[in-house]
């Protein structure tokens, strides 16, 4: 490969002056230049209202999309400075928009605790739009500016409408910041409305509604009291706001604990527990003297903790952490230091009472502790170190030992408290994390012992599993059969080479109300969860799983019904990621056969009808035609019913079957089923009682087989 010029001295050297950086590398400053991005400047404009709202000024804060790709963000807080700062000549509404790392956040005397910290977010924001325009109530005056890619000067607008098209003249000798109206006196805030540069974010990068709205509603529960409306006005397809205008309100006196409330979707074990705890750190950080100069200086940091927190029956662990009212998405010593402390606190805790829980000598683990976790984790305190302008990672090592100590105190008073509640709640929840330390270790145990039978080539599959001969796992599928007649016929019916079958007795464990040592020690649930051969809970992996399909085949009646729910709660509740898959399906078995008389030496034909007014249907339908059938119709009450023919054709013959598939198409649908598996089966009678009673009126009782 040819050589290039050797020769390097300081004239090769590229020197990035002001916004010219932002624009040349905005990946270091706002992550990506993809939809992630454009979120992410509006975030930092957002929060920079939030900033003032923490602070004790304005309350509310309103953000409206609007059709022509811009974004408008209101806030009635202090307003941005607008006298000059003495050292640039400039207004504070230029310093803020144009100078990296300028703002009221680094003293510490306007903000003690703020999102921003950098100084760098607003500046960043206008460098990268093609146009941003500001507005400032400030001392009974209204105030503007405009900037086109962080240059200020004058867009040739014409009319109302406003473009970032339009001929733009920028500032020659010296900064204008124009006078435009007047306002009531004591009136403040600022408005800013941008329109992001296409020369630097992607084609396809867009504004996410959903994304600004479950943001704004993160926001409101952190800043109890803060209102914050969200305004759609773009009528993009597949959005809130596709038909018309969309608003929407945000607005939390409940704070962090009502967020937690909001977030859990399991049944609780536990109360909301609240964790407070403050305390102070020391840190060397450069100040600016008198004269201007950085010197380092050792200053006393304080730091709040607050923390909501509650365990539910489920697995699945949400865990939200904040600093500042900043989400850490990757958490950081904050986290490190809740995690520690909570592991530390409840394997002390499991280790005194190891007889009465039956622990053993097996040490519990953070994914026992944190199953079935519903957390929010905030931490206040002036200047944090984050890892990059993105904020995604709190890196003040501090913060890690004083939250470990508050929520080690805590949850110990917690775990030890003599209060009939409290102690209640935590047997309960210790006999959790010990179930949830015991199916993780048998899971361990059953997929070692997998591996070295396999090596063998022999099987621990229960004995009365009819399995399938083949190894694709795609086009196998596993029958779950009702009762044993049933099972007879079925093994008759299917097709050996790649349809499985097994049969349960009666009715199995309700495992919603059940804890998960009782669903492991049930017959039935760990005979079809070994089976399945994909583990449990937190602990299931679908890859693992030996069936593409898994079918229950329950009896057309109320028992069948009453199975096929129990079924569909032990794999919502213990191997959800088969049903977020489409892999979980129920049979349609027939629920009367007619029997049509032909005319001559021809055969009789035989019609399945799987509703009672299917079955109207067809019997009008052969009157009219003049045809006879047998009488009386046959009415099927069970599968066992059926002969292996019938079954087959009707119900297990891929070409002629009826299937149902269950799935969870999104994430309001997945709560919506928690909350249905929770009101039909779940330990609450009285919601349940209220259902029936509503739903009485308009059952039909032709229905109801008795």
């Amino acid at each position: 490969m040819a050589r290039q010029n050797s020769d390097y001295t300081a004239r090769h050297l590229s020197v990035l002056e002001g916004l010219e950086a932002v624009r040349k590398r905005p990946g270091m400053y706002i992550g990506s230049t993809d939809s992630r991005g454009l979120m992410h400047c509006l975030w930092e404009i957002i929060d920079n209202s939030v900033d003032e709202a923490l602070a004790g000024f304005g309350q509310d804060i309103k953000v409206i999309l609007h059709p022509d790709s811009s974004v408008e963000i209101h806030d009635d807080g202090r307003g941005i400075p607008v006298d000059v700062e003495p050292k640039t000549g400039l207004t504070g509404v230029e310093v803020v928009l144009t100078k990296l790392h300028a703002g009221g956040k680094f003293g510490g005397s306007s903000y003690s605790a703020s999102g921003g910290l950098h100084g760098v977010g607003a500046s960043v924001v206008n460098a990268l739009s093609a146009r941003l325009d500001v507005q400032v109530d400030r001392g009974g005056k209204t105030y503007q500016m405009s900037f086109r890619r962080g240059e200020p000067g004058h867009f040739k607008d014409v009319g109302r409408t406003l473009s970032p098209e339009v001929g733009f003249d920028p500032f020659v000798d010296k900064s204008e910041l124009d006078i435009v109206g007047t306002t009531k006196r004591g009136v403040t805030g600022t408005r800013i409305r941008y329109w992001a540069d296409r020369q630097i974010f992607t084609p396809d990068a867009k504004f996410s509604y959903d994304d600004l709205a479950a943001r704004a509603r993160q926001t409101s529960f952190l800043v109890p009291g803060l209102r914050i409306t969200v305004r759609d006005e773009r009528r993009l397809p597949g959005t809130p706001g596709e038909f018309d205008v969309h608003e929407e309100v945000f607005h939390h006196d409940g704070g962090i604990s009502e967020f937690v409330d909001f977030m859990a979707k399991d049944a609780p074990i536990t109360d909301i527990w609240r964790l407070h705890g403050s305390s102070t750190f020391k840190e060397t950080v450069p100040v600016l003297d008198e004269n201007g100069h950085m010197k380092s200086t050792e200053v006393e940091r304080d730091c709040e903790v607050d923390i909501a927190l509650r365990w539910g029956i489920g697995y699945d662990t949400t865990m939200r952490s904040f600093v500042n009212i900043i989400s850490t998405p990757k958490g950081g010593r904050h986290q490190e230091g809740f995690e520690q402390a909570l592991l530390k606190t409840f394997r002390k805790v499991i280790e005194a009472n190891a007889r009465k829980l039956k622990a053993g000598n097996d040490k519990i683990e953070k994914d026992d502790v944190t199953a079935g976790l519903t957390a929010v984790l905030t931490v206040r305190l002036a200047e944090p170190q984050f890892e990059g302008q993105t904020k995604e990672i709190l890196g003040t090592p501090a913060v890690r030992n004083i939250v470990a100590k508050v929520v080690e105190r805590e949850i110990n008073a917690k775990l030890t408290s003599a209060a009939r509640g409290d102690k209640a709640q935590s047997a309960l929840l210790l006999e959790k994390v010990v179930a949830e330390m015991k199916s993780r270790i048998s899971a361990r145990v059953h997929k070692e012992t997998q591996r070295r039978k396999n090596a063998l080539e022999t099987s621990s599959l229960p004995a009365k599993l009819a399995d399938c001969r083949t190894d694709d796992t795609d086009r196998s599928e596993l029958f779950i059969v009702e009762g044993d007649s049933a099972l007879g016929t079925a093994r008759l019916a299917r097709s050996s080479d790649f349809q499985a079958l097994l049969p349960i007795r009666g009715k199995i464990l309700n495992v919603q109300r059940a804890s998960v040592g009782d669903m492991l020690s049930n017959a039935e649930c760990a005979a079809l969860i070994q089976v399945v051969g994909a583990g449990s809970g937190r602990s299931f992996d679908l890859e693992a799983a030996r069936y593409g399909k898994v079918i229950l085949m329950t009896d057309a009646d109320v028992d069948g019904a009453h199975i096929r729910t129990l079924l569909l709660t032990l794999f919502f509740r213990y191997m959800r990621p088969m049903i977020d898959a489409g892999r979980v399906y129920a049979a349609v078995p027939p629920l009367h056969r007619v029997e049509v008389i032909n005319a001559g030496s021809k055969a009789n034909e035989m019609v399945y009808t799987y509703s009672e007014q299917e079955l109207h249907t067809l019997l009008t339908k052969l009157e009219k035609t003049g045809k006879r059938y047998k009488e009386p119709i046959q009415r099927y009450k069970g599968l066992g019913e059926m002969d292996a023919d019938q079954l087959a054709e009707t119900t297990m013959d891929p070409r002629h079957r009826t299937l149902r598939r269950v799935t969870v198409a999104h994430a309001e649908a997945a709560a919506a089923a928690e909350k249905t598996f929770e009101l039909l089966m779940g330990s609450d009678v009285a919601p349940r009682k209220d259902f029936i009673i509503a739903g009485s009126n308009t059952l039909d009782r032709e229905r109801i087989d008795a």
